[in-house]
């Protein structure tokens, strides 16, 4: 099932609001993928997430924007793909207000320690490869 970006099934849209982790896939240097578990927001067919700029996967996106995100949970797969820019400031407030209210209180542009910049990742979905349904 290949939905458009704006129409996803009401359990999709409703799993994007409540569970708290997606699998990040990004292309390292070499060509191997590099996937982490990430907190995430999902708006208007945006996935958002906060990461330390000096992650592997703020260097992968920087070399190679295309990435992959999957939520947990093989019985009902959400997959997509897309492109992947970083944001360093200037962070939309509904993205942090989305973050703080998701997952209790967090501020996603609060600084992690004085030595480290917290960035921003916008992936728009480019193409939605499964959305709830095991093929």
């Amino acid at each position: 099932m290949s939905p458009s970006p704006s129409v996803l099934p009401a359990d999709v849209e409703v799993r994007l609001g409540r569970e708290r982790n997606v699998w990040l896939c990004t292309v390292r240097h070499d060509g191997s993928p590099h996937l982490t578990p990430v907190w995430f927001v999902h708006i208007a067919g945006t996935w958002w997430i906060g990461v330390d700029s000096r992650s592997v996967k703020v260097r992968n996106v920087l070399a190679d924007p295309r990435v992959s995100l999957a939520l947990e949970g093989g019985d009902a797969p959400v997959v997509a793909e897309g492109a992947a820019r970083v944001h360093r400031d200037g962070f939309p407030s509904p993205v942090v207000e989305a973050f703080a209210s998701k997952y209790d209180g967090w501020d996603v542009s609060r600084q992690v320690d004085p030595g480290s910049e917290r960035v921003l990742l916008e992936i728009p979905v480019r193409r939605w490869l499964l959305a709830g349904t095991a093929q």
